[in-house]
């Protein structure tokens, strides 16, 4: 099971599984190949990180349904569509599918890379994110649900002595439970506060 971002082929093509996996390896990425959907699917596990360079027309499963399948299933890997038979339709449901580029076959080897090298990226890119999500959340889950609704207010900007109006409290304890939210969630000031809540909008809880 591959343990770093790595690059998964999968063609029912034997010559083009064994060239792409030549070009990709001298870019000294690492590279997995498939020769079907349905092997792909065998072996796949949600824990992969990388992109996922894929064709459209194979026997049995279909690159597009693959494509599907995985979407159902939640992935995250950016996947780049390649096809000898490019149409505005395919082109058109690939996109509608979420994929991250779609290339016509023969592809240009620099260019192939520059998108794949590009797809890594965004795969990098994407579990960080979603790892500062999940972090933000177990921060979240540490706050009262005072301290809820507090945050609630400061997000929404408003100024200490009207947070203390609307909950009906002091100033001096509305300070109290606004420093407390602060520590809870490790920031500095309202402005950072707002800035990492805003930035992982959806990890809140409603």
């Amino acid at each position: 099971m591959p343990t770093e971002p790595t690059v998964f082929v999968v063609d029912d093509d034997p010559g083009v599984l064994k060239s792409l996996c030549w070009l990709i390896q001298s870019a000294q990425l690492p590279v997995k190949t498939f020769e079907s959907a349905e092997r792909f699917l065998q072996s796949y596990d949600p824990s992969w990180a990388g992109c996922l360079l894929l064709d459209v027309r194979m026997g049995g499963m279909s690159g597009l349904e693959l494509q599907a399948e995985l979407t159902a299933r939640g992935t995250n890997l950016p996947t780049i569509v390649m096809t000898g038979y490019g149409d505005v339709p395919t082109c058109a449901r690939a996109f509608k599918g979420g994929v991250f580029d779609f290339i016509e076959k023969p592809a240009d080897d620099v260019l192939l890379m520059d998108r794949i090298t590009a797809a890594m990226a965004q795969s990098v890119h994407d579990r960080e994110r979603c790892a500062g999500a999940g972090e933000l959340a177990t921060r979240l889950e540490r706050l009262t649900p005072r301290q809820h609704e507090v945050l609630d207010l400061l997000i929404a900007g408003t100024p200490l002595k009207l947070v203390a109006s609307r909950l009906g409290v002091s100033l001096q304890t509305a300070a109290k439970h606004r420093s407390q939210v602060h520590s809870k969630l490790q920031v500095q000031s309202d402005a950072e506060l707002v800035r990492l809540v805003l930035s992982h909008q959806g990890t809140r809880r409603p």
